[in-house]
């Protein structure tokens, strides 16, 4: 059983968009804007969460790990009914949960110091989950064939899946990744937000450097490298404080806002569908941990 089967069969999917897909054009104009060695907790590394609209619509990392855990003890007590041990996932505290769209719009402030462009290593506890993950892949055959049967979808995750939301299939989250995808591409072109990168590529200009704007920089080929270069942290401190004397983020948020909304609207089926699915699987998940004092 691969990780990433098993991953796949057990989360509800989180797509953070940081580039744009080619989708539906929208139907109406947006309105004008509004508006480590030991890493630090991603709660700490950002002074406020950015939420958008669609967000309502998938799951973040704290949902997801949420499903993970409910479904990993549903599938221990099915594992031990048959006689086999199963260790279920290290869990990972709220501390070391990466907000949603941190990096949405380029780089955050709090990493670009020590990391520049470059994520920050990840937190122990995710460290320590991901083993886990990478553990079960040396699981014995029968292990594995019980856990998930022959498919990957079967065996005791079948069975967990059933006992937590009975016949309700995972939520499909197309429609927020193609739309999310769609409001992040077109609020690049918002004459406010378009101002904003002006004033953005201007500021960049006195340090020089010559990019267009913050995805640019932060997607620039030169910083594919092992570790953050000074060059690269160098350009991720200016970017930070070209972004701040443009009131970038706050433009660009506010617009992409109304974007979004306008695209709910008119996607309110597919969305309501979607969002229904994951809501049951989250109550489900949640009333597992509750009982199991998580």
């Amino acid at each position: 059983m691969s990780l990433s089967r098993a991953r796949a069969a057990t989360a509800l999917a989180l797509l953070v968009a940081t580039s744009a897909t080619a989708c539906t054009a929208l139907e109406e104009k947006p309105a004008p804007a509004r508006h480590t060695t030991a890493p630090a907790p991603y709660a700490n590394r950002q002074a406020g969460q950015l939420k958008l609209p669609l967000d309502a619509y998938a799951s973040d990392d704290a949902e997801t790990y949420a499903v993970e855990d409910a479904q990993d003890i549903l599938m221990r007590r099915c594992m031990n009914n048959l006689g086999l041990e199963w260790k279920t996932l290290p869990r990972v505290p709220a501390r070391d949960i990466e907000l949603p769209n941190l990096r949405r719009y380029g780089v955050v402030a709090a990493e670009a110091v020590r990391y520049g462009y470059h994520p920050p290593p990840d937190p122990a506890s995710v460290v320590r989950r991901n083993h886990a993950w990478d553990e079960r892949e040396a699981l014995p055959a029968a292990v594995q064939r019980a856990a998930y049967g022959p498919s990957g979808k079967g065996g005791c995750l079948k069975s967990a899946q059933h006992q937590l939301v009975g016949d309700t299939a995972p939520p499909d989250y197309h429609a927020f990744n193609q739309l999310t995808g769609t409001a992040l591409d077109a609020s690049r072109h918002v004459p406010e937000v378009r101002r904003a990168f002006r004033r953005w590529h201007a500021c960049m200009a006195k340090e020089g450097f010559d990019y267009p704007d913050p995805l640019t920089a932060a997607g620039s080929r030169r910083w594919n490298t092992a570790d953050p270069t000074p060059a690269e942290r160098h350009t991720a401190r200016a970017d930070v404080a070209c972004q701040q004397s443009a009131q970038l983020v706050t433009v660009w948020a506010a617009a992409e806002t109304n974007i979004q909304r306008q695209l709910i609207r008119h996607n309110a089926d597919r969305l309501h569908e979607a969002k229904a699915r994951k809501d049951r699987w989250l109550t489900a998940a949640y009333r597992v941990l509750n009982r199991a004092g998580s």
